[in-house]
């Protein structure tokens, strides 16, 4: 039996998410049964970025606008520079991302993809991870910083870098199986 086969995971992005961190992750979670919209602020296909240029596209499932956190047990949240500060220019997505914690949900941020939960303002007192650039934003923002390969706190799990990928992915699953923890400040 699949270990996720009940659950319904919500992954956002927009042009410019490092390919590789949001692909595994949406690969590891499918294989064990998952079922993972991706989600945008608009639906068209998306840009992928991967070794300092385009890469691939992905289709959108549904846009931002159109869902709410209940319908989505888990939230992953990919890297790319580009991806990270579009997101988190977005009301919708920030609106998202706040609700998910609100309920406790698990999420998963790795890289630059932190960048939106300073912006949701729900990293105060969280011990969490990313790329080393966002270390003193994170700090300023009230987060307790570690330079680990994967650090889970409450359900939220925080990576580094496209290398981290395979702890990463460890933890979003078992955090998933978990599912709700107590609600998080949102």
């Amino acid at each position: 039996m699949n270990r996720l086969s009940a659950k319904r995971i919500a992954v956002i992005a927009t042009h410019g998410f490092e390919e590789s961190e949001l692909v595994s992750p949406v690969n590891a979670l499918r294989s064990e049964g998952a079922t993972v919209d991706i989600l945008a602020p608009v639906r068209e296909p998306l840009r992928a970025w991967k070794d300092k240029d385009w890469a691939e596209t992905i289709e959108v499932d549904r846009t931002l606008d159109e869902v709410t956190s209940q319908e989505y047990d888990a939230l992953v949240i990919p890297g790319g520079t580009l991806n990270s500060d579009q997101l988190r220019m977005n009301p919708v997505a920030v609106d998202l991302v706040r609700h998910f914690f609100a309920k406790g949900k698990p999420v998963a941020a790795i890289c630059h993809g932190p960048q939106i939960l300073i912006e949701a303002d729900v990293v105060t007192g969280r011990e969490l991870t990313s790329y080393q650039s966002l270390k003193t934003d994170l700090e300023n923002a009230g987060a307790l910083w570690a330079n680990e390969a994967v650090v889970v706190d409450r359900g939220l799990v925080t990576s580094r870098t496209p290398d981290d990928l395979p702890a990463f992915i460890a933890k979003l699953i078992e955090e998933v199986e978990e599912g709700v923890h107590d609600p998080q400040h949102a």
